[in-house]
This record gives C-alpha cells, structure tokens and sequence, in this order.
C-alpha cells in the first residue's frame, strides 16, 4: 500500500471514529439518537453542516455542539428532511380523497399525525383536501418534525410564490375542485398560507429515534423519512406507527418506502402499492 493510500485510509478511519464520537455524545447531552440514522445519509449531512461553518473536521464543531443550544438546533435543522412541496406526488391525495377520505368519514372525530413533516408543505396539502371533502372541522392533524427550525417555518405557513404557482397543476391532478388561489395570501414573492388552514393542525418537534407514540390515530403520514433511516430504526417507527393507530387506521408512506419486509407487514393490508397507503388489520 503506497503512502497517499495510507493516509486516505487513516483519514477515512478517523472520521468514522469521530462520527461515532460524535452521535454518542449527541445522544448522551441531548437525548437526540442519531446512531440509527443510515450512514451515508448522516455522513453527507455532517459534511455539509461543517462546510456551512467554514470548518474542515468533527473536532472544530464538537464544543459548541454540545454547549451551545442555538448552534446545535441549527445543527438539528440538517437532519429534517426538507425535499417538500405542496401536494408532492399528486397521484397519492387523490387516492387519500377517494379512497381513504370515505372511510375517515365514518369516524366523528378524526385524528392525523404527520410525522417528519419538515416544513409543512404536505401538512397544508393534507388539510386542503380534508377541507374540500367537509371533514376539516372535525379533525386535529399533529404534524411533527425532529428539527425546532423545521416546525417554526411550518408553523408560519409562508412559501415562495413561485412554489405556489407551480403546485396549482399538482393540486388539479389531487382532484382539487376549487381555486387554488383561494388557499393563500401572495404579497410580493412570498405567499402565506389561509390562516382557517391552521386552525386544526398542532405543530411540534417529536423524534421518532427515541420519542414514544401517539395515541388513537386514524391516519398516519410519514413520507421519505424512513429511506434515511437502517432497518432497525425503520422498525422501531414502522412500530411506534402501528401502536398509534386504530383499528382499520391508515398509514401513508413515501413512494420509495413500504412495510413488506418489516416486522409489521401482517398487521397491514395494502390499499394501493404504488401510493404505498395500508390499513391497520391487526393480524399479529
């Protein structure tokens, strides 16, 4: 082995003792369990948050990491998944209004966790369907993510207009039957979303590595989180989804993502494969 090979490979070998380091130490003085997290994906998200700081190793960060709270919450932001937009996949609301919208309806009231709901575009998405369809004002929709900075710009609900526009053909293909301009606010380039959207959705930070499971849920969305996430971690959410909700309940995930080799694929039936929407049989 020639020296330069040498050298990348003790390079290589260090970072991974420091990435270890490093979640251990998260986990220990924050309670934020990352050690599940797909390698390469927390890897490539360490590097960039290093980059941003204009630094060029795991050792220059780790102090402020661990002591300094605003510096660790930005820190937390490039964990969230943030590759969102308005009725993404518009082909998955329609099949959400005319397949599982009916069956919701025979519930009175209706409970939805959003979980890794990053910076709530899907939220919002989620919510204008369930108002077209008249069941809005008996719902609570609990959207989650792991990133404080996540939530606090869902919670605002203030997107570029120009997001906006170009999500008006993806909501006519969800079946939206309305205009789409009635859902928001432009001025100038932004445009904030219609403030009666808000008034059944509860925002807050909830980490599915080491957070416990909500209750009584009718339906769950949980879409391209679980690809970042190694089979163990993907069990325990698939899990913490399966105890939270009902009987007969939904669960909806991203379009790379299925339950077929996890631990609860027999409590599933499928309702359509390529949305990758099942109900909860509770066939154990």
């Amino acid at each position: 082995m020639t020296k330069q090979r040498t050298e990348v490979v003790n390079t290589i070998e260090t970072e991974k003792i420091e990435i270890d380091r490093l979640l251990e130490d998260i986990y220990q003085h924050h309670g934020y369990d990352f050690r599940s997290y797909a390698r390469a994906s927390i890897e490539r998200r360490i590097r960039l948050f290093i980059a941003s700081k204009n630094c060029v190793s795991i050792s220059e960060i780790m102090p402020k990491l661990l002591s300094d709270r605003e510096f660790f919450a930005e820190f937390i932001s490039y964990f969230s998944v943030l590759v969102t937009e308005l009725f993404r996949d518009s082909f998955v609301y329609r099949l959400v209004r005319e397949q599982v919208v009916p069956l919701l309806k025979t519930w009175p009231h209706i409970k939805i966790w959003h979980a890794g709901c990053a910076t709530g575009e899907e939220v919002y998405s989620l919510a204008i369907i369930l108002k077209e369809e008249g069941i809005y004002d008996r719902t609570t929709i609990y959207a989650t993510d792991i990133s404080e900075e996540a939530i606090d710009k869902a919670n605002e609900g203030i997107y570029e207009m120009a997001a906006l526009r170009e999500a008006t053909l993806r909501y006519q293909r969800a079946g939206g039957n309305a205009s789409f301009s009635d859902y928001y606010h432009a001025r100038y380039n932004a445009a904030a979303m219609d403030a009666a959207l808000k008034e059944r959705i509860v925002f807050s930070t909830h980490n599915l590595a080491t957070d416990s499971v909500f209750g009584e849920m009718h339906l769950i969305f949980c879409r391209n989180v679980l690809i970042y996430f190694n089979p163990e971690l993907q069990n325990r959410a698939l899990g913490l989804f399966t105890d939270s909700l009902v009987h007969g309940g939904f669960l909806c995930l991203g379009t790379k993502e299925d339950i077929s080799f996890s631990k609860v694929n027999t409590r599933f039936e499928v309702v359509d494969e390529k949305a990758k929407v099942y109900r909860k049989q509770d066939r154990i």
